[in-house]
């Protein structure tokens, strides 16, 4: 299992846009085969940065998804809407005190 985090940084006039994008895509991102969920968090004193956290079966899992149509039709709508280049993280997993 992998976890990816992926910052992204909106522009303010944008932000809302993404968010209803997002509740049009997030059942579809958080059910991608191999994909075992998946979180939106926002930062408290920047609500611009958004990142996503999700859990993934392995990095071919992963790379699926990047390559799929689901995130083919994603990307290419909010790129536009960022106001810095975008972060990601793929990481292993050492401990989890989540219940």
């Amino acid at each position: 299992m992998i976890t990816r985090i992926v910052k992204l940084e909106f522009q303010e006039n944008r932000l809302e846009a993404f968010l209803e994008h997002f509740e049009q895509v997030k059942w579809s991102v958080a059910r991608f085969p191999g994909c075992h969920g998946m979180k939106l968090i926002q930062d408290l004193k920047n609500p611009c940065v958004i990142m996503t956290y999700s859990i993934w079966e392995n990095e071919d899992a992963l790379e699926n998804y990047r390559v799929s149509s689901l995130f083919q039709s994603i990307w290419p709508t909010i790129k536009p809407w960022f106001s810095a280049k975008p972060e990601a993280w793929s990481l292993k997993e050492y401990f989890n005190g989540f219940q």
